[in-house]
């Protein structure tokens, strides 16, 4: 009855309203840039000529430096206004995009995306500080279901759009029609978000780097890094050969991708807000707990299928984008209650760099786990699979951990 109270209690406001679609937008553009390479894995790695293990570094050179520019973020985050730290770093990230449309070889490809990294990996850190600026903890799980309809929407619409401009035209489009799109929304920041500086009436006198030792020598922030950082490991790990696996092991044909990424991002748009709203009223370690235990089961039947009629591939795919997408909700809008107000800002930053750079261990580590045959089967996906398992099983306990900071503070 107490969670139904804090519903109608703390209802969000027309300007919040504003800034959930904003944010909503910023983080699509990010998706769809971060996901557009591995959704492409089936056709780049003939096209391109490359192996699982240069694939894997191709992805990892976001991730990495993403996760270096995060780090350094840590020390002056919490010291600006949140809304120029959004507009600078999505700012540069549109910049990698453009860098992106205009690559002519692998060798500028991978400047671009390193780019890219460095601005974009960092932008997601700035929007869940202002979250949690700006919407009361009642709120967040609303928030971050909202939120989540950005990765959702990019695998309705963005990849599917991604693939059919690859298989069809030619894969540098993607980047230029996403490059406009953020240019408008951009526009929109400007205009239309108010100063956040809030924070700064509570920021740190540190100098930076004692700033960033404080937040590191935190021992409740470091059980929601590890947390973060195995969430991400085994999420990448499984990701990066998904549509080659698709395509070359379980018979899914090219065309035939947008509607398996599609299925599974419609499916997340109708239930991401229901999920936001489930994990405010009955408890957001909970609802990480069923997600996860959903996507393991996923995870274990899904690496160890051979040629299986499509709508069953589909249905599997979709079940287990829900399960990760639940752990996702539920983990963010819980881990934003733990940093305090002066130290958010840099919090979210070295979140996020732990989380980048792990992301880029994970396209590694699966790069050599699993690898391509003659005959263009993926070899060694079962493997992967229980790894990754072993991975998600590890973060109910880290969440667990969480639940209890996040009580004992109460």
């Amino acid at each position: 009855m107490i969670a139904q109270d804090n519903l109608k209690t703390n209802p969000l406001t027309s300007y919040q309203i504003i800034l959930i679609v904003l944010f909503v937008f910023i983080i699509f553009t990010i998706v769809v840039d971060y996901m557009t390479l591995p959704a492409l894995s089936a056709i780049l790695l003939p096209k391109l000529q490359i192996t699982t293990k240069e694939f894997g570094f191709v992805m990892s050179a976001y991730a990495f430096s993403a996760g270096i520019s995060a780090f350094l973020a840590t020390g002056f985050s919490d010291r600006f206004d949140r809304k120029n730290l959004l507009l600078v770093y999505y700012g540069g990230f549109l910049l990698g995009m453009l860098l992106c449309a205009t690559a002519n070889s692998l060798l500028v490809l991978i400047i671009a995306r390193i780019v890219s990294g460095a601005f974009g990996g960092v932008v997601a850190a700035v929007i869940f500080a202002i979250v949690a600026d700006l919407f009361h903890k009642d709120q967040r799980g609303r928030v971050m279901g909202f939120v989540q309809l950005a990765f959702a929407a990019s695998l309705v619409a963005g990849l599917p759009l991604a693939l059919y401009l690859a298989t069809n035209f030619n894969w540098r489009l993607t980047y230029w029609i996403f490059f406009l799109f953020g240019i408008l929304i951009f526009s929109v920041v400007i205009f239309k978000v108010n100063p956040i500086k809030t924070h700064l009436n509570n920021a740190s006198k540190d100098q930076p780097l004692t700033h960033s030792l404080h937040i590191v020598k935190n021992r409740d922030y470091w059980t929601v890094f590890l947390n973060n950082i195995f969430l991400v490991l085994g999420d990448t790990m499984y990701m990066t050969f998904g549509s080659a696996y698709s395509t070359n092991n379980l018979g899914v044909g090219l065309d035939k991708l947008p509607l398996l990424y599609g299925a599974g991002g419609l499916a997340a748009i109708v239930l991401s807000p229901l999920i936001g709203r489930l994990s405010d009223r009955y408890g957001k370690f909970r609802l990480f707990t069923i997600g996860t235990v959903l996507a393991i089961v996923l995870v274990a039947v899904y690496s160890n299928l051979a040629h299986v009629p499509f709508w069953l591939v589909v249905l599997l795919h979709t079940l287990l984008f829900i399960g990760i997408n639940a752990r996702m909700i539920a983990s963010t809008a819980l881990a934003t209650v733990v940093p305090e107000m002066p130290d958010r800002g840099a919090f979210m930053a070295l979140d996020s760099s732990f989380q980048q750079v792990a992301g880029g261990v994970a396209a590694t580590a699966a790069g050599w786990i699993v690898y391509q045959a003659a005959d263009g089967m993926i070899h060694g996906f079962p493997s992967l699979g229980w790894t990754v398992i072993g991975v998600m099983a590890i973060t109910i306990g880290l969440m667990y951990l969480i639940h209890r900071i996040v009580q004992r503070r109460k």
